[in-house]
């Protein structure tokens, strides 16, 4: 269990300005609907040329950064930054000194690009957590983001997106007022090859339906009932569920299985428009539902990793989240509203760019 008093103080998300539709993926590929409908997402974002996941890490910190800033936060209190990716522009170089730059953080940063498949920002998310909770940060941001890659033609096309989450974490100890208290989190990882990529190679490689059993299936299962067993909730008692976004019918399987309903799912709402954001997906799921949850809300998080792990935690949400509420812009909605559909020509155009 957790020390009480730690928890989310301030997020943003941010995503591209543009989707494809997968209607149209499909017309690329020469391919009929049945796809479609058994990935049952519709859109995903579009990457333009001169965003990668250090511009989008910077849009979602900077978004966290003005809400923490105008809560009375202190730019200096943040020593710890943390960024989780499967896309980071460098092989060598971090991604987080260009964004700790351009957000104007302070030169005394504990710091550190991660990397575990689509769990990598949940994992940077326990990680300041765990900073803040110890001490050794009095404030600490976590960001998830992806540009993501898929093969032309390869199945993850249809899915692969671009997005981004960024969360600080304080504590009331050090007087923060907690949007949500971290009440647990839970871990597990083996070795199970269901996706991968080697170095210098342009895409991503995976064994199909194993992705699923004994991957994705099995480490969420593990991550959530150990969860669930640590806490003595059971699924109706909690309010909102979010499950990693390979697909909108993964989540909505797993939920299934573990004893949620759909009325508690919000994951699978939000990749139906914007695709698998990777290390984001959860992460941007979390700020959908932070943007609309009352307070006295217990939102349960389960993230995945190929490779394979899994990251749950459990937060509660506070009066001070539902006072902040009505402030807010740029909410994950608001941005998913405004996304302008590109038609076939522009996507063949922009996947080209991205592919280079």
């Amino acid at each position: 269990m957790i020390n009480h008093q730690v928890g989310i103080v301030a997020y943003g998300a941010a995503i591209p300005k543009q989707k494809v539709l997968t209607s149209t993926i499909a017309q690329s590929q020469g391919k009929n609907s049945d796809l479609i409908k058994s990935l049952g997402v519709l859109s995903k974002t579009i990457p333009g040329i001169d965003e990668d996941t250090v511009t989008l890490s910077t849009a979602a910190g900077k978004v966290s950064l003005e809400r923490f800033l105008a809560n009375k936060g202190l730019i200096e209190n943040i020593s710890t930054l943390f960024i989780g990716s499967e896309s980071h522009p460098y092989a060598v170089k971090p991604s987080g000194t260009v964004v700790k730059e351009a957000l104007g953080l302070s030169n005394y940063l504990s710091m550190a690009d991660l990397q575990f498949a689509c769990k990598a920002g949940s994992q940077s998310l326990q990680i300041a957590a765990a900073y803040v909770q110890s001490g050794m940060a009095k404030n600490a941001m976590a960001i998830g983001a992806d540009t993501a890659q898929a093969r032309p033609g390869d199945a993850l096309e249809y899915t692969a997106a671009a997005g981004a989450a960024a969360f600080i974490l304080g504590s009331e100890t050090s007087g923060d007022k907690l949007l949500a208290r971290l009440l647990a989190t839970k871990s597990v990882a083996t070795d199970t090859p269901d996706f991968w990529r080697k170095p210098k190679e342009s895409h991503p490689q995976h064994f199909g339906r194993f992705t699923g059993e004994p991957a994705y299936f099995k480490h969420v299962s593990m991550a959530s009932l150990a969860l669930l067993e640590e806490t003595g909730l059971k699924p109706e008692e909690i309010d909102f569920c979010v499950f990693h976004t390979p697909n909108a019918k993964f989540p909505e399987q797993i939920a299934k299985q573990l004893g949620f309903t759909s009325n508690q799912l919000a994951s699978s709402l939000v990749v139906k428009e914007i695709g698998n954001t990777y290390a984001a997906a959860s992460l941007l799921a979390l700020t959908a539902v932070l943007d609309v949850a009352p307070s006295g809300s217990k939102i349960f998080v389960c993230s995945y990793g190929s490779g394979s792990g899994a990251d749950a935690f459990l937060f509660e949400t506070t009066k001070a989240l539902e006072k902040q509420k009505s402030k807010y812009q740029k909410t994950l909605a608001e941005q998913i509203t405004a996304l302008q559909t590109i038609d076939l020509g522009e996507y063949q155009k922009m996947r080209n760019s991205n592919e280079h």
